[in-house]
């Protein structure tokens, strides 16, 4: 076991964690943070996705104990006070929820990509949720609903 501090959706948190148990498994697990999914488990679908230092990150791939002292931003801590981010609420109002398995990861990966590009293009929007995968349907509603948060968040 290897004790470590983290920082996740600004709440400071010392925990014991296996050499081998992975960021999922912390948030899930020893968090109880259940808005990271598990999908593929290799790090191919996105659905584990987390923010990691401002980066967004498969959390099935990266080791707990490696991250000591980092800060980690989940599905749970974009809402502020109960009230949903604009990207969350644009994913409701528009469609790009689908069945919902993948959008906290497609919700975060967003959020990196609006925070460095206020007014992207289809194009860029794809780019940025390249490592995010629905099952469900097509990508339409997704990148419309990525569109209209860029939108609220630019007023």
């Amino acid at each position: 076991m290897k004790r470590i501090q983290l920082k996740v959706n600004d709440k400071d948190y010392e925990l014991e964690v296996k050499p081998s148990a992975t960021l999922l498994e912390t948030l899930r697990e020893d968090l109880g943070l259940t808005g990271t999914k598990e999908g593929c488990g290799v790090g191919e679908c996105g659905a584990c996705t987390v923010i990691l230092e401002g980066e967004a990150v498969n959390a099935c791939l990266v080791l707990t104990a490696e991250i000591n002292g980092k800060s980690v931003q989940t599905i749970e801590g974009l809402a502020d006070g109960g009230k949903l981010h604009p990207i969350q609420q644009a994913f409701l109002e528009v469609g790009g929820m689908q069945c919902g398995f993948c959008t906290p990861g497609m919700v975060l990966s967003a959020k990196v990509l609006l925070d460095r590009n206020s007014n992207p293009t289809d194009e860029e929007i794809r780019k940025g949720l390249e490592g995010n995968f629905c099952r469900c349907t097509g990508y339409t509603k997704i990148i419309e609903s990525v569109k209209a948060a860029a939108g609220q968040m630019g007023r």
